[in-house]
């Protein structure tokens, strides 16, 4: 193993921590092993502290795949309660607002997901990491002030109800790179002529690489010694491109 040089690692990314949680736990882990200050670790597209799943991270030289790997189509699983809305879109906010739900039926679900389908605008969350004027969103969002967002142009390739218990409706979700999938849960909601915000959500696939390939991210640091130990290569741990 030479991380070094570069790897490319497959990870499940667990609850409530953030994507630079992950990077920094790996960096620190492997900047002790191989008894270095510095080495260069980036992930291939942030999920929110509340979602879980296919993270790709990369070290080394491979640090240039990067920008390859943002491009690849995600996949997603998403839990969408209805009749509610966050300021976040998502559990991180509390409850600003309530909508009746009792004109929605599955069919009208149905029917409402198959409209955002294809080419479709979306303008990100307030609590995002979208840049205006130098700062985060999400830094203005939570100083209470309301910055505007461009919309931006994606592409959804597959949306598919999975479930329907209301007030939840649970999703799968194919799409480009750039989608909110908070957003989608909040346009949804409206669309529905109801409100809507997310409480699960889960990376399922990256381009080709699915959760099947990937360490759980509580046991990276386990597995980092197992790797340069040579008890373990990256073939076995399902990690190889």
């Amino acid at each position: 193993m030479d991380f070094i040089s570069g790897e490319v690692l497959y990870i499940n990314k667990p609850l409530d921590w953030t994507s630079f949680d992950l990077v920094r736990k790996l960096r620190n882990k492997l900047c002790r092993r191989l008894g270095v200050k510095k080495l260069k670790v980036g992930h291939a597209g942030t999920l929110d502290p509340l979602a879980t799943g296919v993270m790709i991270v990369c070290t080394g030289k491979k640090t240039k795949l990067i920008e390859t790997f943002q491009y690849l189509t995600k996949e997603y699983i998403a839990t969408v309660k209805l009749g509610e809305t966050t300021p976040s879109f998502d559990l991180e906010t509390e409850a600003d607002a309530a909508y009746p739900t009792e004109h929605i039926t599955k069919e009208l679900v149905a029917g409402t997901l198959a409209r955002f389908t294809g080419e479709i605008r979306q303008t990100p969350p307030a609590y995002s990491a979208c840049k205006v004027e130098g700062k985060r969103a999400y830094e203005f969002a939570r100083e209470g002030r309301m910055v505007e967002l461009k919309t931006k142009l994606l592409v959804i390739d597959e949306i598919e109800l999975l479930d329907y218990t209301m007030p939840e409706i649970k999703i799968r979700v194919v799409c480009s790179k750039g989608t909110y999938i908070r957003a989608l849960a909040r346009d949804i909601g409206l669309a529905l002529g109801s409100g809507g915000h997310l409480t699960a959500l889960e990376r399922t696939r990256i381009g080709d690489v699915t959760l099947g390939q990937c360490v759980a991210g509580e046991q990276i640091e386990s597995v980092v010694d197992a790797l340069l130990d040579g008890d373990i290569s990256l073939s076995v741990c399902n990690l190889e491109l």
